[in-house]
């Protein structure tokens, strides 16, 4: 099965929404406004390592604590997406998202500190399911891969965003101070968002997502298992770049911070060109396609961010070019998935890709952060470039099943 699509559902669901570029924007911010929340946690590693005195593997194990949660929470979000529509859940998870950013920044130790990252991670899980589904409904004919790449462009504009506020607070006050103005800013914007997107409907019941379907659609399943190294590789990254620049290229935390904001920068114009040429090539597998030659290219990268030792220009350029390729791939992948199953299954199938790409991100940060320490920081890229080669295997596979 490649998705026969529903149309009569579909097309009820687009009647319900705006149907046009404006109601994409207004789902590209609220992703913009959830990413911004969650990827704190990510910009803060190196002050949460001071704070609590981690080691590099501890402080992988607080980024796990925030992917578990945003995995345990995947699942019940998607269903509930499927049965009650994008809309509620999108109000309730950006200001539960916002919540929950207070917590963490108020955390005193770091027990507590894992357990409001997770609680963080379990409102940020009603991101994809929820964005996604809007997306597919609003995007003008011919040009979903673009309207879904420039809604992946929230995650990296608010995950760049996230690294200025929390590094530049922190020059001149406490980094919790860059939380709780994050945390103001997500509040508003679910006011703004209640009052001004219109939704599409869900089924009205709350039900088990339909998994053995699912099973079946080789191409999705492929797409499942490339899933878990690209989070494998992407979350890795995340999670040590600052750390990285800190302490082999030897800048400051602010500096640091940029690098891993230009990376966010030039991964949005990443999604907005790898969408626009995939709907260029057409269909699924031209957006398989274009992802495939990303992650080719990050390949190449990762291996060259083991070779380089340190080197300011040449790792920011490296890192710069990972955020077009690796980090520019999610959108495409995202157009691919939903286009390869039915309409009323996206939210349940976006849940079981998330589910795989954070399961590769659970595992994978604190591995590469145990292989710093016992072996360096080239070995720790080097790993990241086997596990990105596996994801592009896979992502063949997927092109060949599309024929």
């Amino acid at each position: 099965m490649t998705g026969t699509r529903r149309r009569d559902s579909g097309a009820t669901r687009a009647s319900a929404t705006e149907g046009s570029w404006r109601a994409v924007a207004t789902v590209a911010g609220w992703q913009t406004a959830a990413s911004l929340c969650y990827y704190t946690i990510f910009a803060a590693t190196g002050f949460v390592r001071e704070a609590f005195s981690l080691s590099e593997s501890l402080v992988g194990v607080f980024l796990t604590a925030g992917l578990l949660g945003y995995t345990l929470f995947l699942f019940p979000s998607g269903a509930a997406v499927d049965g009650y529509g994008e809309k509620p859940v999108m109000v309730v998870g950006l200001l539960a998202l916002a919540v929950a950013l207070v917590g963490v920044s108020f955390a005193p130790s770091y027990a507590l500190l894992l357990g409001t990252a997770g609680l963080l991670g379990a409102a940020y899980s009603t991101a994809m399911p929820a964005s996604n589904r809007g997306i597919v409904d609003a995007a003008p004919a011919g040009s979903k891969n673009l309207a879904m790449g420039l809604k992946q462009v929230g995650v990296t504009v608010g995950s760049g965003a996230s690294s200025l506020i929390i590094t530049g607070i922190a020059v001149v006050a406490a980094w919790q101070v860059g939380f709780w103005l994050i945390a103001v800013v997500a509040f508003g914007y679910a006011l703004l968002f209640a009052a001004r997107y219109r939704g599409s409907p869900g089924t009205g019941r709350l039900e088990r997502p339909r998994l053995a379907g699912l099973g079946d659609n080789r191409a999705y399943v492929a797409l499942v298992a490339a899933a878990l190294f690209i989070g494998a590789s992407i979350f890795s990254m995340l999670g040590y770049t600052v750390l990285y620049v800190q302490d082999v290229v030897g800048t400051g935390p602010a500096l640091a911070g940029g690098v891993l904001a230009a990376t966010q920068v030039t991964g949005s114009i990443g999604r907005i060109g790898a969408g626009s040429l995939a709907d260029r090539l057409g269909g699924a597998r031209g957006a398989a396609t274009v992802a495939l030659v990303q992650l080719a290219g990050a390949v190449v990268l990762f291996g060259l961010l083991a070779w380089s030792g340190g080197s300011l220009v040449l790792t920011t350029l490296v890192f710069v070019a990972l955020g077009l390729t690796i980090h520019g791939s999610t959108g495409v992948f995202y157009s691919c998935l939903s286009g390869v199953v039915d309409d009323d299954d996206i939210g349940a199938a976006t849940a079981g890709g998330q589910t795989a790409l954070n399961t590769g991100g659970l595992l994978a940060p604190p591995l590469f952060g145990i292989v710093v320490e016992s072996i360096g920081y080239a070995a720790g890229w080097a790993f990241v470039a086997v596990s990105t080669v596996a994801a592009a295997s896979l992502l063949f596979v997927v092109t060949r099943r599309l024929r």
